[in-house]
């Protein structure tokens, strides 16, 4: 067998562009299996199954191959365990970056909003019911 077929024969080791299902084990044992798709950091949208590539998860199990367990202390989980990894079938939406940017707009929106009200409760509070257009 030359080298190029045993290369064809070797497993996928998790990479940009692929498919992965994990299960990531807490220290009580309990699972949660992930499904995803490695991708540039522009283009992730986990929402939607798509890891960023510099992400702490992708960053444990680059390289690695289905059947390998990968030490992962975030939070409750202790381990990855990598199910499979295929090539990737999907591609990122092109609009990530403008709905990305959507949602940074809306949570400014909301924290305006929010201080706001905290500004107006703080002053009602500190002058009770004084109206300055009131002559009494």
């Amino acid at each position: 067998m030359s080298e190029a077929e045993q290369d064809a024969n070797a497993p996928l080791r998790v990479g940009l562009g692929l498919h992965v299902e994990v299960e990531l084990v807490g220290e009580s044992g309990a699972s949660e299996r992930l499904v995803f798709d490695i991708v540039p950091d522009a283009q992730a949208d986990f929402v939607h199954g798509f890891l960023g590539v510099s992400t702490r998860l992708a960053q444990a199990i680059l390289g690695q191959s289905a059947g390998s367990i990968v030490p992962y202390q975030v939070g409750d989980a202790v381990e990855v365990r990598i199910l499979s990894v295929m090539p990737g079938v999907r591609a990122p939406s092109d609009d990530v970056a403008a709905r990305r940017q959507a949602v940074i707009q809306q949570a400014l929106a909301h924290s305006d909003l929010i201080s706001d009200m905290a500004f107006a409760l703080a002053v009602g509070s500190k002058w009770g019911d004084y109206d300055p257009g009131d002559s009494k």
